[in-house]
Protein backbone atom coordinates (compact mmCIF):
# COMPACT_ATOMS: atom_id res chain seq x y z
CA UNK A 1 0.00 0.00 0.00
CA UNK A 2 1.28 3.46 -0.83
CA UNK A 3 0.44 6.78 0.77
CA UNK A 4 -2.97 7.92 -0.36
CA UNK A 5 -4.33 4.41 -0.90
CA UNK A 6 -7.50 3.75 1.04
CA UNK A 7 -7.03 1.44 4.02
CA UNK A 8 -8.06 -2.13 3.34
CA UNK A 9 -11.48 -2.99 4.65
CA UNK A 10 -11.59 -4.90 7.89
CA UNK A 11 -12.82 -8.45 7.28
CA UNK A 12 -16.35 -9.13 8.46
CA UNK A 13 -15.76 -11.16 11.64
CA UNK A 14 -18.65 -13.13 13.07
CA UNK A 15 -18.34 -15.08 16.28
CA UNK A 16 -20.54 -18.11 16.76
CA UNK A 17 -21.21 -19.76 20.09
CA UNK A 18 -22.63 -23.28 20.16
CA UNK A 19 -24.36 -23.33 23.53
CA UNK A 20 -25.90 -25.85 25.85
CA UNK A 21 -26.53 -24.81 29.44
CA UNK A 22 -23.99 -21.97 29.32
CA UNK A 23 -25.78 -19.49 31.60
CA UNK A 24 -23.14 -19.68 34.32
CA UNK A 25 -20.22 -18.65 32.06
CA UNK A 26 -21.72 -16.81 29.09
CA UNK A 27 -21.37 -13.27 30.46
CA UNK A 28 -17.70 -13.74 31.41
CA UNK A 29 -16.90 -15.21 28.00
CA UNK A 30 -18.74 -12.36 26.26
CA UNK A 31 -16.91 -9.72 28.30
CA UNK A 32 -13.50 -10.94 27.07
CA UNK A 33 -14.36 -10.75 23.36
CA UNK A 34 -12.56 -7.92 21.50
CA UNK A 35 -15.83 -6.28 20.41
CA UNK A 36 -14.14 -3.60 18.29
CA UNK A 37 -13.28 -6.29 15.71
CA UNK A 38 -16.59 -8.13 15.74
CA UNK A 39 -19.47 -7.45 13.38
CA UNK A 40 -21.91 -9.91 14.96
CA UNK A 41 -22.14 -12.59 17.64
CA UNK A 42 -24.52 -15.48 17.08
CA UNK A 43 -25.41 -17.92 19.84
CA UNK A 44 -27.05 -21.19 18.83
CA UNK A 45 -28.85 -22.77 21.77
CA UNK A 46 -29.29 -26.53 21.71
CA UNK A 47 -32.33 -26.69 24.03
CA UNK A 48 -30.62 -25.54 27.20
CA UNK A 49 -32.42 -26.13 30.47
CA UNK A 50 -30.99 -23.02 32.13
CA UNK A 51 -31.12 -19.26 31.41
CA UNK A 52 -28.68 -19.32 28.47
CA UNK A 53 -31.20 -17.87 26.00
CA UNK A 54 -32.34 -15.12 28.37
CA UNK A 55 -28.79 -14.03 29.18
CA UNK A 56 -27.82 -14.08 25.50
CA UNK A 57 -30.80 -11.83 24.75
CA UNK A 58 -29.81 -9.42 27.54
CA UNK A 59 -26.31 -9.23 26.03
CA UNK A 60 -27.78 -8.37 22.63
CA UNK A 61 -26.58 -11.51 20.88
CA UNK A 62 -28.36 -12.88 17.85
CA UNK A 63 -29.93 -16.08 19.18
CA UNK A 64 -31.00 -19.15 17.26
CA UNK A 65 -32.87 -21.76 19.28
CA UNK A 66 -33.06 -25.37 18.15
CA UNK A 67 -36.47 -26.96 18.67
CA UNK A 68 -34.77 -30.23 19.59
CA UNK A 69 -31.24 -31.07 20.69
CA UNK A 70 -29.09 -31.64 17.60
CA UNK A 71 -25.89 -32.43 19.46
CA UNK A 72 -22.56 -30.70 19.15
CA UNK A 73 -22.12 -31.39 15.43
CA UNK A 74 -25.61 -30.22 14.55
CA UNK A 75 -25.15 -27.10 16.64
CA UNK A 76 -21.90 -26.26 14.84
CA UNK A 77 -23.53 -26.72 11.43
CA UNK A 78 -26.23 -24.22 12.40
CA UNK A 79 -23.54 -21.82 13.67
CA UNK A 80 -21.51 -21.90 10.46
CA UNK A 81 -24.55 -21.68 8.18
CA UNK A 82 -25.83 -18.66 10.11
CA UNK A 83 -22.44 -16.92 10.01
CA UNK A 84 -22.08 -17.43 6.26
CA UNK A 85 -25.65 -16.22 5.70
CA UNK A 86 -24.77 -13.08 7.70
CA UNK A 87 -21.87 -12.33 5.34
CA UNK A 88 -18.89 -13.49 7.42
CA UNK A 89 -15.42 -13.29 5.90
CA UNK A 90 -13.98 -14.93 9.03
CA UNK A 91 -15.91 -17.11 11.47
CA UNK A 92 -14.69 -17.74 15.00
CA UNK A 93 -16.31 -20.53 16.97
CA UNK A 94 -16.01 -19.80 20.68
CA UNK A 95 -17.45 -22.06 23.33
CA UNK A 96 -19.22 -19.92 25.94
CA UNK A 97 -17.85 -22.08 28.78
CA UNK A 98 -15.01 -19.67 29.68
CA UNK A 99 -12.33 -22.30 29.10
CA UNK A 100 -10.82 -20.35 26.19
CA UNK A 101 -9.11 -16.96 26.21
CA UNK A 102 -11.32 -14.80 23.99
CA UNK A 103 -8.82 -11.93 24.28
CA UNK A 104 -6.58 -13.98 21.93
CA UNK A 105 -9.05 -13.71 19.03
CA UNK A 106 -7.05 -10.95 17.23
CA UNK A 107 -3.94 -13.18 17.13
CA UNK A 108 -6.06 -16.18 16.14
CA UNK A 109 -7.62 -14.47 13.12
CA UNK A 110 -4.55 -12.52 11.92
CA UNK A 111 -3.24 -15.29 9.60
CA UNK A 112 -6.70 -15.66 8.07
CA UNK A 113 -7.14 -11.92 7.64
CA UNK A 114 -3.78 -11.63 5.85
CA UNK A 115 -4.69 -14.52 3.55
CA UNK A 116 -1.94 -16.89 4.66
CA UNK A 117 -4.24 -19.42 6.39
CA UNK A 118 -7.81 -20.70 6.14
CA UNK A 119 -8.00 -22.39 9.56
CA UNK A 120 -6.56 -21.57 12.96
CA UNK A 121 -7.04 -23.56 16.16
CA UNK A 122 -6.87 -22.08 19.63
CA UNK A 123 -5.91 -24.16 22.63
CA UNK A 124 -6.88 -24.02 26.26
CA UNK A 125 -3.84 -26.17 27.08
CA UNK A 126 -1.40 -23.39 26.32
CA UNK A 127 -2.83 -21.75 29.45
CA UNK A 128 -4.41 -23.27 32.55
CA UNK A 129 -7.74 -24.89 31.60
CA UNK A 130 -8.41 -26.03 35.15
CA UNK A 131 -8.38 -22.40 36.29
CA UNK A 132 -10.90 -21.67 33.52
CA UNK A 133 -13.30 -24.22 34.98
CA UNK A 134 -12.46 -27.38 33.05
CA UNK A 135 -13.33 -30.42 35.18
CA UNK A 136 -10.31 -32.53 36.13
CA UNK A 137 -11.79 -35.70 34.58
CA UNK A 138 -12.25 -33.89 31.27
CA UNK A 139 -8.71 -32.51 31.46
CA UNK A 140 -7.22 -35.98 31.94
CA UNK A 141 -9.31 -37.61 29.22
CA UNK A 142 -8.65 -34.75 26.77
CA UNK A 143 -4.89 -34.91 27.37
CA UNK A 144 -4.94 -38.70 26.84
CA UNK A 145 -6.93 -38.43 23.59
CA UNK A 146 -4.71 -35.64 22.29
CA UNK A 147 -1.55 -37.69 22.93
CA UNK A 148 -3.11 -40.70 21.23
CA UNK A 149 -4.19 -38.59 18.22
CA UNK A 150 -0.76 -36.94 17.97
CA UNK A 151 0.83 -40.39 17.90
CA UNK A 152 -1.64 -41.69 15.30
CA UNK A 153 -1.38 -38.66 13.01
CA UNK A 154 2.30 -37.87 13.59
CA UNK A 155 1.47 -34.34 14.69
CA UNK A 156 2.17 -32.20 17.74
CA UNK A 157 -1.07 -30.33 18.42
CA UNK A 158 -1.75 -29.16 21.96
CA UNK A 159 -5.46 -29.89 21.57
CA UNK A 160 -7.65 -31.57 18.95
CA UNK A 161 -10.98 -30.90 20.64
CA UNK A 162 -10.76 -27.14 20.82
CA UNK A 163 -13.70 -24.83 21.37
CA UNK A 164 -11.83 -21.87 19.86
CA UNK A 165 -11.44 -22.10 16.09
CA UNK A 166 -11.26 -19.62 13.26
CA UNK A 167 -12.20 -20.32 9.65
CA UNK A 168 -12.05 -18.37 6.43
CA UNK A 169 -15.29 -18.10 4.50
CA UNK A 170 -13.59 -19.95 1.66
CA UNK A 171 -12.83 -22.99 3.83
CA UNK A 172 -16.35 -23.22 5.19
CA UNK A 173 -17.86 -22.93 1.73
CA UNK A 174 -15.66 -25.67 0.33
Amino acid sequence: MTAGDPPSAQPRLIIVMPAYNAARTLERTYADIPHELVHKIILVDDVSRDETVEIAGQLGLDVIIHSQNRGYGGNQKTCYDAALAAGADIVVMLHPDYQYDATRIPALIAPIADGSRDLMLGSRFLGDPLAGGMPRWKFVSNRFLTELENFAFGLHLSEYHTGLRAYSRHLLET
